[in-house]
């Protein structure tokens, strides 16, 4: 959260003095831009971003998934209720909300700003895929990252990287038409630099260029994080390590991407939705860029903790 305000205030601390040319403006008007953005994108997410992330999925909640459910789909809905209750119990959190994906890509994640104002939302595909061990794995997976505040920390970032791309895209078109219309802006702001100053201006246009990209990767290094430690508070919660590594691997063999969740969410979820290959791989890039953790490695460090 720190580089991220401090990205930020530095695309906006750019914006003053290479922009507007330093000592014009009373006071800095970038700077203080940037940061009103981003804290406005930060509270609107913390107390709306739920409802937002639910919504762009077409989640429903299981009361009324249960009323126009068949009678086998009925007994698992059910009984995705009852492992909600018994893992909220275990866990000593409220009873979240339960929702129900109509996805038939096995998947889940959890949302909302604290454990008073949590979700949990599975795909049809995750119930129809795992016996009761398996699903109670993955909801005390996703009831950890409530327990643990995940879900408000990668809501607020999430609305963060939205920030820092718009700021940057903002800038980029600002920094375009001063250049085209050979502004005195545009003329003089390399002159009566210092090689210093020249330094930040090319730090500076870079981090405009590469802003989103940044904020993208920033994001994913957190999420890799809580992945793993959520897996491991889950079968802290089960005392069943082995249940969830067996969820992980059928979720992993699923083929298709999970349609009905977007970019945007990929990083809540328990794995990642768009399919992407760079999430099986490891190295420099991988850790880069990837939202979850190889599942390979999550798999071999819970059957390691199963057969201690």
């Amino acid at each position: 959260m720190v580089v991220f305000v401090a990205f930020l205030a530095f695309l906006g601390y750019g914006f003053d003095r290479f922009y507007l040319g330093g000592g014009s403006a009373p006071f800095p008007i970038g700077s203080v831009f940037a940061l009103g953005i981003g804290s406005v994108s930060a509270l609107s997410s913390y107390y709306a971003g739920d409802r937002a992330v639910l919504l762009s999925t077409g989640a429903i909640p299981t009361e009324r998934a249960i009323a126009a459910a068949s009678e086998e789909d009925r007994l698992k809905l059910r009984q995705l209720e009852n492992v909600v209750d018994e893992m909220s119990i275990a866990a000593g959190l409220p009873r979240p909300k339960v929702y129900v994906i109509p996805d038939a890509d096995p998947n889940a994640f959890a949302t909302g700003r604290d454990p008073d104002h949590a979700s949990v939302a599975v795909t049809k595909g995750l119930l129809d895929a795992l016996n009761r061990e398996e699903l109670q794995a993955v909801v005390a997976h996703e009831l950890s990252h409530v327990r643990n505040l995940d879900i408000r920390l990668m809501t607020v970032i999430a609305a963060m990287v939205g920030a820092a791309a718009l700021i940057a895209d903002w800038t980029g078109r600002g920094l375009l038409r001063s250049e085209s219309g050979g502004s005195s802006r545009g003329r003089d702001r390399g002159k009566n630099s210092d090689g210093l100053g020249i330094i930040l201006l090319v730090i500076w246009l870079a981090a405009v260029v590469v802003a989103p990209l940044i904020g993208q990767a920033l994001a994913m290094m957190v999420s890799r994080r809580r992945e793993y430690l959520a897996d491991a508070s889950g079968a802290e919660l089960t005392r069943n390590p082995l249940a969830l590594a067996r969820a992980l691997t059928k979720i992993d063999a699923a083929e298709s991407p999970t349609a009905a969740i977007k970019r945007g969410t990929a990083h809540l979820c328990i794995a990642d939705p768009l399919g992407r290959v760079i999430g099986l791989h490891e190295g420099k890039w991988a850790n880069l860029m990837a939202s979850h953790p190889p599942m390979k490695n999550r798999i071999a460090a819970l059957n390691e903790m199963g057969f201690q």
